[in-house]
């Protein structure tokens, strides 16, 4: 539920000016991992847990209703392909990492400084003068990603609140109050809990989530199949064109942790056993995804809705359960909005005097969090939003920006390979993102729009 690493690295650890200084064996044998300061690190298991733990997003207290909009089977089959294909361009970025350390004799990098690094060092002469361009390409993917999280968080959180307050298994946009309303009272109790800026007090409820999916996951299982009214053959195998391409928004968003890979990897005790976290953690939030998303369309049918322990009887269990799941996302709006803002604060302090940093973090604090409230007044619709933020900025943060990345460091060394397969895996990787992002894009702004208006 948290998009955060392990909750003490940063995206960004400064604008440097890179060059290569080694080339060849030289680049190769350097040790990046002497090279890093002391301090704590993680093993191979810790590693896999903090990766389960920044993967799974809001998005997957809603994977079941874009299972509902695409189709019940396909959407079990490509929630798998793309759990590949996301962990496949996440290992991209952090093999291109450890292949970059070495020519710019840097010992970690962020996500922001490799893209920086990768263009400002890469082939394409032209292409150099736009590093810093690229770098802020992917600050704004990230911040665009994480601050349209905290919208997803607040209106989770009214929908919940509203259920339980009226007592009702429907929860429509209307009533007396709306949606709308609940949505905006959020403002005063999100602005207080941002005013928190050391990580150390919110990190230890990031575990108690991951905890609370579990127990989601399984309820889920257990509601679906007492409630089922058909068998999972009686379902359509597909949908609509428009519901594909609103689950694909939603699904890379339930699983993408790219923007967290690095922070892993610099963290870690052995950071070349990446691929095993990789392969590890990527599987068990592809099976938790996956849970929560077959099951949860089987056992609620055509009436499913977000999030999904919406779904659950108002019993006292499951009562419990969404009060958990209320107070818990609530924390998490906080802990994802820590990480944007950070970034987004290290420009805006520049332009005033550091006796008053106090005072201006706090103000542009809350100042986000309305421009964040207010969106999410104005678009209170789950997983339209979700599958608009998956689509626009994971299409190109999770596949588009990694895949460029790894074409500018294997251009000369080792190489485009026989018959130029790496350029051509790299235009597959990027068609795929563009149509993803274009078509995604547009299909889910739509629906957003029309649902919304």
């Amino acid at each position: 539920m948290v998009r955060t690493p392990n909750n003490e690295g940063r995206f960004h650890r400064g604008h440097h000016k890179y060059e290569i200084k080694a080339t060849g064996d030289a680049a190769k044998n350097y040790d990046f991992i002497s090279a890093r300061p002391p301090g704590k690190k993680t093993n191979v298991i810790e590693s896999i847990g903090h990766l389960v733990k920044s993967c799974l997003g809001g998005g997957v207290m809603a994977i079941h209703e874009s299972y509902k909009q695409c189709g019940l089977w396909t959407s079990l089959v490509l929630t798998v392909v793309l759990g590949f294909f996301i962990s496949y361009c996440m290992y991209i970025l952090a093999r291109s990492a450890q292949k970059i350390y070495g020519r710019v004799q840097v010992p970690a990098m962020s996500y922001p400084d490799l893209a920086q690094a990768a263009l400002e060092t890469g082939p394409f002469d032209k292409l150099k003068k736009y590093s810093k361009c690229f770098r802020y390409a992917v600050d704004f993917t990230i911040c665009a990603d994480l601050f349209g999280s905290c919208c997803v968080y607040q209106i989770m959180i009214s929908r919940t609140i509203k259920q339980l307050v009226e007592g009702t298994d429907d929860i429509s946009p209307d009533g007396n109050p709306p949606l709308r309303a609940y949505v905006a009272m959020l403002l005063i109790p999100c602005v207080l809990i941002c005013m928190i800026t050391t990580l150390k007090y919110l990190a230890p409820f990031s575990i108690l989530a991951d905890v609370i999916i579990l127990m989601v996951a399984g309820a889920t299982i257990y509601y679906a199949v007492k409630m089922a009214e058909m068998t999972p053959f009686e379902f359509p195998i597909f949908k609509t064109v428009a519901g594909l391409f609103e689950f694909m928004g939603v699904c890379v968003f339930s699983m993408e942790g790219v923007g967290v890979t690095l922070a892993i990897e610099n963290s870690m005790e052995e950071p070349r056993k990446i691929p095993i976290v990789l392969a590890g953690g990527m599987t068990i939030v592809v099976c938790i995804v996956l849970t929560v998303g077959f099951f949860g369309y089987w056992g609620f049918g055509e009436k499913a809705r977000s999030p999904v322990t919406i779904n659950f009887p108002l019993e006292p269990f499951p009562i419990a359960l969404k009060l958990l799941i209320a107070l818990m996302i609530y924390v998490t709006f906080a802990l994802n909005f820590w990480v944007p803002f950070d970034l987004v604060w290290y420009y805006i302090k520049q332009k005033y005097d550091p006796a008053k940093y106090w005072l201006w973090e706090r103000v542009y604090r809350a100042l986000f969090v309305f421009v964040i409230t207010i969106i999410a007044v104005i678009f209170p619709a789950v997983t339209k939003f979700i599958g608009l933020l998956g689509s626009f900025c994971l299409s190109n943060m999770g596949f588009i920006y990694p895949a460029f990345i790894e074409l500018c460091l294997d251009w000369t060394d080792p190489g485009l390979g026989i018959m130029m397969w790496r350029l051509w895996k790299f235009v597959f990787i990027l068609i795929f993102g563009t149509i993803l992002c274009i078509v995604g894009t547009y299909s889910n702004a739509k629906e957003l729009i029309d649902e919304v208006f």
